[in-house]
């Protein structure tokens, strides 16, 4: 490394950039913590919730909502189904396409994972005033467009 080279440290955005990674590798780890007594974690949580929320979602459109790949999707979705959480229905219109819905089960679970995770966001935000909450959020979302195009040109230029 030459001294010409910036280290990373050096970089006056990145104690910001540490922050949101610790953030986030906490917010994961105490969350699977917090759902290990429903039998699920934060990917299934995260299915489940779609679920209830969109009901009847493809297995594509799901897919593109959380940001995953295929292969991701056919190993939760299996998972999830043969533990009798969701259930997967052919598409009346087009043959090709699944849709995904909540069983009576899952919708319980999705409850009270969704009760475990209101608590999680309440303990962890209720001393943060709401303005700075959405000043936070938005500046997340700024990250989340930013990645999401470095993505993007990753993926077109494979």
């Amino acid at each position: 490394m030459n001294k010409n080279q910036s280290l990373p440290w050096d970089h006056p955005r990145f104690r910001s950039w540490i922050a949101v990674a610790r953030a986030c590798q906490l917010m994961q780890s105490v969350l699977t913590r917090e759902l290990a007594s429903l039998d699920i974690k934060p990917p299934h949580l995260d299915v489940l919730v779609n679920l209830y929320r969109f009901e009847g979602i493809s297995q594509q459109e799901l897919a593109r909502k959380l940001l995953v790949g295929r292969s991701n999707m056919s190993m939760t979705l299996p998972q999830m189904e043969k533990r009798g959480l969701i259930e997967r229905r052919g598409d009346a219109n087009d043959k090709r396409v699944l849709r995904l819905y909540l069983t009576p089960e899952g919708r319980h679970v999705a409850e009270e994972a969704m009760a475990i995770q209101t608590a999680l966001i309440e303990r962890t935000l209720s001393a943060t005033p709401i303005e700075q909450c959405h000043a936070m959020a938005q500046s997340m979302e700024k990250i989340i467009l930013a990645l999401q195009a470095e993505n993007v040109e990753e993926t077109e230029s494979a």
